[in-house]
């Protein structure tokens, strides 16, 4: 889709309405878009990345509408194939062109893309680049969310072209942002998903693009920002090491029992002042979970006893809060057994990446009985007191 957001400056890229998966893994309930963006100099054109190699037609057939017939450089920020999949037929129609990236990411793309050095123009953090009216300025930004991502920088315009970092898989054919409420729910997913594991990273590149003059900020999935204080603000929330009044409880349950479990610490929280998510594994959208634990408090993983250990849906939530290192302040783990197991210890192995308390677990035999009620209410009596503690509730 075509638009000019400032003099010579436009999207290129495609709208991919009915994508459902991405990396077959993460779930798209609103499509995505791969934005790329076209910088019209006095002399020289300059693309920022490309698009997805399903929509390649798109992106070549919105250049023949502006009237492109030469591409003389293409900056790569990033060199996952949603962002450079495209490369190698464009290098096809535009022989001329050179890609403009840094060195791991020239690796990257060498590798993955399979294309020859003489192709690339290397540049390095805090480098410039000029083409006579227009200069773009590189900011590295590793471990967005890939070791070589970068940002650039277009001087005259005040515009962050920002790769993945602010972005959100929604697909739209509006090109700024109109309806705040629904992207920030869009981009905390994305953020929950994709970024939420380099939060200390991303603390430091904050503050790097903090010092830049910003009208705009252009990433590469999602709407264009043109109120750059909006999202700026949600990223320095979400990375922040603040958290709310938030119980997130993921739960299996198989014969009622670790369900009748849940159902009452929902109650004993909830009378307590304390918000309470529950999730359950087996029809949860794993997307709505990683936005959950962006900044709760505390997590309580509910699971029965498969043969010695936990029910594999809960293995599985477990495993994704470990990868994605949410800023959670304390963890436990309820459930039931019938003859025994290893439950507890499993699940807190998976939990080694996360820095949290863990707070007493509750594991039952067989149907919960009144004391076991009991030790549920001091769980919950037991959480209270660390969020006041923490001046959170």
């Amino acid at each position: 889709m075509i638009k000019e957001i400032k003099p010579g400056v436009f999207t290129v890229g495609a709208v991919h309405w009915d994508r459902r998966l991405f990396d077959e893994l993460i779930p798209l309930p609103d499509g995505t878009s791969y934005n790329a963006y076209l910088i019209k100099g006095k002399d020289k054109n300059v693309l920022i990345d490309t698009v997805d190699p399903d929509k390649e037609d798109e992106l070549f057939s919105n250049l023949k509408m502006i009237g492109v017939d030469k591409i003389d450089y293409i900056i790569s920020n990033h060199a996952e194939q949603d962002h450079s999949g495209t490369l190698p037929k464009l290098l096809s129609l535009h022989p001329e062109a050179k890609i403009i990236t840094n060195s791991k990411c020239k690796d990257f793309l060498s590798e993955l893309l399979l294309l020859p050095d003489e192709k690339f123009h290397v540049v390095n953090d805090g480098e410039s680049f000029s083409i006579g009216n227009k200069t773009f300025e590189f900011i590295l930004a590793p471990w967005v969310h890939w070791p070589e991502t970068m940002l650039t920088y277009l001087k005259e315009d005040k515009i962050l072209f920002s790769c993945d970092m602010f972005g959100s898989h929604m697909a739209t054919s509006e090109t700024f942002v109109t309806d705040e409420a629904r992207v920030y729910e869009s981009a905390k997913r994305y953020y929950a998903e994709i970024m939420m594991p380099f939060r200390s990273n991303i603390q430091g590149h904050m503050e790097k693009i903090g010092k830049l003059k910003i009208d705009i900020i252009a990433p590469s999935h999602g709407p264009v920002y043109d109120r750059p204080e909006f999202i700026c603000n949600a990223y320095r929330d979400w990375i922040s090491d603040d958290v709310k009044n938030i119980v997130v409880l993921p739960y299996v349950s198989m014969h009622h029992s670790t369900k009748k479990m849940v159902d009452h610490l929902i109650d004993a929280l909830a009378g307590r002042g304390i918000v309470v998510k529950p999730f359950n594994l087996t029809v949860t959208d794993i997307g709505q979970l990683a936005i959950s634990i962006v900044d709760a408090a505390t997590i309580v993983l509910a699971t029965p006893t498969v043969l010695t250990g936990p029910h594999p849906s809960a293995v599985y939530a477990a495993y994704l809060v470990n990868a994605l290192k949410p800023k959670t302040r304390f963890l436990s783990v309820i459930g039931s057994f019938g003859w025994g197991g290893r439950t507890v210890d499993i699940i807190s192995e998976i939990l080694k990446n996360v820095k949290a308390e863990m707070l007493d677990p509750v594991i039952i035999k067989g149907y919960p009985k009144e004391d076991d009620f009991k030790t549920l209410d001091a769980l919950a009596e037991r959480i209270m007191k660390k969020h006041k503690e923490m001046k959170i509730l």
